[in-house]
């Protein structure tokens, strides 16, 4: 039994909430059951130098957990630096929006995703791709709207959720309870049913191939409810 009472192929409720800022270009409010993130589209006419004059746009991400995300108040990292998980996580949500970007459609400009944890239990770098993804879609459409971009650069969405074996079960979609205790944890990112990244590891066991399968196979399940939300929310 799960501690959340779900089915093992059963996600948390997801709800996505559109232009919830005033002066972002893009903007939504993505919750996982109690996981929420706030996620930001800015749009910038310059790209970083190594693309300049080279047609080509960019989308970069960062993230950060506000203090009390989480049961203990953090400090913040602006006063501390940030940490290796910050830099690892902002970068996996960045290559994995891009991933579903045509960046010659996209023109050369960049668009900075900012995600910032509200609330945290579970899955916040899962949150912040997909709420990310609706930000960054929401954006696009203020620039095709302009005329400033003629075709949409956005390819395909692009969605992510974690998978893991828990008390010797596959499930799907962990919280908080069942990340600190699974046995493999992983982290799927996906696009029209093909993988873009795929972060798994054992947490003190091992898995068959056959138990990565079986995670793989809930993982396509979760990407396709949550591509179906992200649709609706910026339909």
């Amino acid at each position: 039994m799960r501690p959340s009472g779900r089915q093992t192929n059963e996600m948390r409720e997801v709800s996505i909430e559109t232009d919830v800022t005033m002066h972002a270009e893009g903007s939504c409010l993505i919750k996982c059951g109690n996981t929420h993130v706030l996620c930001t589209a800015t749009i910038d006419e310059r790209v970083p130098p190594f693309l300049k004059n080279s047609g080509l746009g960019w989308v970069t991400a960062e993230y950060g957990m506000l203090p009390r995300a989480t049961n203990t108040r953090m400090r913040r990292e602006s006063k501390n630096g940030q940490s290796g998980r910050t830099q690892e996580i902002q970068r996996l949500i960045g290559r994995s929006l891009r991933a579903g970007v045509d960046r010659v459609a996209l023109g050369e400009r960049q668009i900075v995703i900012d995600c910032d944890v509200i609330q945290a239990d579970g899955g916040t770098r899962c949150a912040s791709i997909t709420g990310g993804w609706v930000a960054l879609k929401l954006a696009v459409q203020k620039l095709m709207k302009a005329g400033d971009v003629i075709s949409d650069p956005l390819v395909d969405p692009v969605a992510a959720i974690s998978c893991g074996i828990y008390a010797g079960q596959e499930v799907l979609d962990l919280d908080y309870p069942e990340d600190s205790e699974a046995g493999v944890d992983g982290n799927f990112v996906m696009t029209a049913g093909k993988l873009v990244e795929v972060q798994m590891s054992a947490e003190g066991s091992t898995y068959s191939r056959a138990q990565m399968d079986a995670l793989l196979d809930l993982a396509e399940k979760g990407v396709a409810e949550l591509t179906a939300a992200q649709l609706a929310a910026v339909s």
